[in-house]
């Protein structure tokens, strides 16, 4: 049933509603951004003038400090509770400071990413005669792997060993600092990017088409994508890596990077994983999904300190379910 009007309601002027993901004045976004890029200027001038290791021990002290005070410990604790049920809590603890310290890292390592090369002496490559392969095979591979240690070592060890390859990465908001975090790339080689979205999925099939290889993280939450098991519990997850290598006949080519000790990283060239083509395309694709969710899972449990725990990777089924057993059982 439909109420009348309110007649002084009615006779009272009309309130502009602001609409929905109306965004603010241009000067006022043009304000933050510039404050943002003084800021993220001033943070990288500062790492980049103290020794390496100083500035990854500087980051991981800040995050061990001060992580657990924000709200994604709940995250970082929920997750290792799906992951790990039956982790004693005194393991689980470790593990948590553990995560922690390699976040922090992570970000200091961002603006001396040129130091961390395999030329630097920091990064020791496994296997890199697969990656010479690639390079004089003349036949595109679709990189696959996860966030682990510092991820943005592959990057540098792709390019180091000469394959061409297209890089997916996110787009900051904020176009002046989006300018300098692909500039900062290019200082170690990094310059084909394609950015996340349907103008970066046309720019690497146009790449692949090229024979361009193309590189990609797959162990992010994507619930457009396809449930596959992922710790015991069924998780969504993008099928483009495994839908580009079938549709250019070729293989999924996992990396990892495990941090040795400090700012020390290595980086294996794993065997690659097929996806099968049998003419069930969507079967295929499956499969390939589920390949590499399974060997990312195997690198996870091999180094769990490395993977980053931040993320709300499984379904919200799966933590409503949790925080209910929590509930239940008075913890």
């Amino acid at each position: 049933m439909v109420e009348p009007p309110d007649p002084a309601a009615a006779a009272a002027p009309a309130k502009k509603k602001k609409k929905k993901g109306q965004r603010y004045p241009r000067w006022l976004l043009m304000v933050g951004w510039v404050l943002e890029t003084i800021a993220y200027d001033l943070f990288h001038l500062i790492i980049r003038a103290i020794p390496v290791d100083w500035a990854s021990n500087f980051g991981g002290w800040v995050c061990v400090t001060f992580g657990p005070m924000t709200s994604v410990q709940k995250t970082v604790e929920r997750n290792l509770q799906l992951a790990f049920p039956d982790m004693p809590e005194v393991e689980r603890r470790a593990l948590i400071r553990a995560q922690w310290e390699n976040t922090g890292r992570v970000f200091a390592e961002f603006p001396i990413l040129d130091k961390l090369t395999p030329e630097s002496g920091r990064v020791q490559v496994i296997n890199g005669e697969r990656l010479e392969a690639i390079r004089d095979g003349g036949k595109p591979v679709v990189f696959a792997s996860g966030h682990f240690a510092n991820w943005e070592i592959m990057p540098a060890t792709i390019v180091r060993y000469g394959v061409v390859c297209e890089m997916t990465y996110r787009a900051a908001n904020n176009p002046f600092v989006d300018k300098r975090i692909r500039d900062s790339r290019a200082r170690y080689g990094v310059k084909l990017f394609a950015p996340k979205g349907g103008d970066g999925a046309r720019e690497l099939l146009e790449g692949m088409n090229r024979g361009a290889s193309v590189a990609l993280m797959n162990d992010q939450k994507f619930n457009q994508g396809i449930a596959v098991p992922f710790f015991g519990h069924m998780v969504m997850t993008a099928p483009g890596p495994s839908r580009l290598a079938l549709r250019f006949g070729t293989v999924l080519q996992p990396m990892s990077v495990t941090r040795l000790k400090g700012a020390r990283f290595k980086v294996v060239v794993e065997p690659p994983i097929e996806v099968p083509n049998t003419g069930d395309r969507s079967g295929d694709i499956e499969t390939g999904v589920r390949r590499i969710t399974e060997w990312i899972e195997a690198r996870v449990r091999e180094h769990p300190q490395d993977w980053f725990w931040v993320h709300k990777r499984w379904p919200n089924e799966a933590y409503a379910a949790l925080d209910s057993e929590s509930s239940a059982s008075g913890t």
